[in-house]
């Protein structure tokens, strides 16, 4: 199973083919985009991995933008005893939901895709399975 590790938003993930990530937001970005992710620090599979320095120059991972969207809120409260002193705030941290579709070597080639199933298809195998 091959994998690639990226950098986005000050952080590393390790992405496989089909998976689906939660990152910081993405800056004008809409739904059902595509978005290419150069900043692969390495990428490799079982038997073989490339480690760049820091980056592997020509590697990159491809990937579906789902949403945008904001966590639950987190609650920030603050007091000051014995001086009847308090606060209380919120926060909601926004990020986008991304599908990861294809890793790229650094020669270009396609290391892993993401399998396309056909609603077709899917009706043939329900029917068989009654």
């Amino acid at each position: 199973m091959s994998f690639a590790v990226i950098q986005t938003g000050g952080k590393q993930y390790k992405v496989k083919a089909s998976d689906i990530l939660k990152i910081e937001k993405l800056k004008n970005s809409k739904p059902e985009s595509k978005i290419e992710f150069n900043e692969v620090l390495a990428y490799g599979n079982d038997k073989t991995l490339e480690v760049g320095s820091p980056l592997v120059k020509g590697a990159k991972v491809e990937a579906e933008l789902m949403k945008n969207s904001k966590n639950k809120t987190i609650l920030i409260f603050k007091k000051r005893r014995r001086q009847n002193s308090r606060r209380k705030n919120g926060h909601r941290q926004q990020y986008s939901l991304i599908k990861i579709n294809k890793i790229f070597a650094k020669d270009g080639a396609v290391l892993s895709e993401v399998k396309k199933v056909e609603k077709r298809e899917t009706k043939k195998i329900k029917e068989e399975k009654k």
